[in-house]
């Protein structure tokens, strides 16, 4: 009896785990409508996670490091009249797309007129 039990909870989760593929795929066919301005408004849950646990923390690091590099390398820029430029490149761009951009969106920036209009 012990071994049908395991033989049928083996087979159930076999079956199960082999038809998540097919319905993530159609999950993924009713949600990209082709517009990139739903996709970029909605993005899926698994590009949130990744965004949240992955690329958050290197942007956050990334802005860290370019910080540091920045003080490093500010009486060079100084000297070379980019001292804007340099802080743009190192702090700025890695700080806007960690604090800025939507979680899971690919577009940086957020547009307040946008938000309250809907």
């Amino acid at each position: 009896m012990n071994l049908f039990r395991a033989t049928a909870v083996v087979l159930a989760l076999t079956t199960g785990l082999l038809a998540l593929p097919a319905q993530a795929q159609e999950v993924m066919r009713q949600n990209v409508s082709g517009d990139p301005l739903y996709t970029a408004d909605a993005p899926p849950g698994y590009a949130m996670v990744g965004d949240l646990l992955i690329a958050r923390p290197l942007l956050i690091g990334a802005t860290l490091i370019g910080a540091a590099v920045f003080i490093v390398g500010l009486p060079f820029s100084a000297l070379g009249g980019n001292v804007e430029a340099s802080a743009d490149a190192l702090i700025g761009q890695p700080g806007r797309e960690a604090f800025v951009r939507c979680l899971g969106c690919t577009i940086s920036g957020y547009n307040k007129q946008d938000y309250y209009q809907r």
